[in-house]
């Protein structure tokens, strides 16, 4: 597993080009996945999903994937699971620290980041934290819901997210929640405070 992790680095250009490709036919799906609907597509594509990254890039399916932005080197993969660049304890060669017999997320991340068209520069837009609810759900689908939903009105509530992460967001529309989640999750709206809400309803 570990060595073909090493492989998509390698060939981070030839998966981005791939990626790239598959990206714009999930998209033009998304009217027959809204047809038949995104919370029933949710567990079959997750799995597929987890099958296919998991083999190419040892994917933990955290549901908020930027392969695209971290050279093909998935940074889940990192035993601090650091989402912004390395931690101070790279070692002499590029190795972890904590698994020393592993080279440093972060350093086979931007060797592959320096083979893409734009790596250099997305490497280093700063990604949201990582949100624990969404993990094992279909990152896929989350891109061809979110993309799509560009060329229409999206309501104050799915903006409220968006707009916390501009760069990122532009970037990789799945490393923060923006559409509605298939688990139900709904971004309240800005200035929203659920405990006042309630505190007003009963007056």
């Amino acid at each position: 597993m570990y060595a073909i992790r090493r492989f998509a680095v390698r060939h981070a250009r030839a998966f981005e080009r791939l990626y790239q490709g598959f990206e714009r036919v999930i998209i033009g799906l998304d009217p027959v996945f809204r047809r038949i609907g995104y919370q029933r597509l949710e567990r079959p594509v997750a799995v597929t999903e987890k099958l296919v990254k998991g083999l190419l890039f040892d994917c933990k399916m955290c549901g908020q994937c930027v392969l695209s932005s971290t050279g093909m080197a998935c940074p889940m993969n990192c035993p601090k699971q650091l989402r912004n660049g390395p931690c101070g304890g790279v070692r002499e060669g590029g190795f972890c620290e904590v698994v020393p017999a592993m080279r440093c997320v972060w350093v086979e991340a931007w060797d592959g980041a320096s083979r893409m068209r734009e790596g250099t520069a997305r490497i280093r837009v700063v990604q949201p934290p990582v949100d624990r609810s969404l993990e094992g759900t279909s990152s896929w689908l989350r891109v061809a819901r979110e993309k799509a939903l560009t060329t229409t009105t999206a309501s104050p509530a799915k903006q409220t997210v968006a707009t916390a992460f501009p760069r990122a967001r532009q970037n990789e529309p799945a490393s923060a929640p923006l559409a509605v989640e298939p688990r139900g999750q709904t971004p309240s709206p800005k200035g929203s405070d659920p405990i006042v809400s309630a505190s007003r309803d009963r007056q």
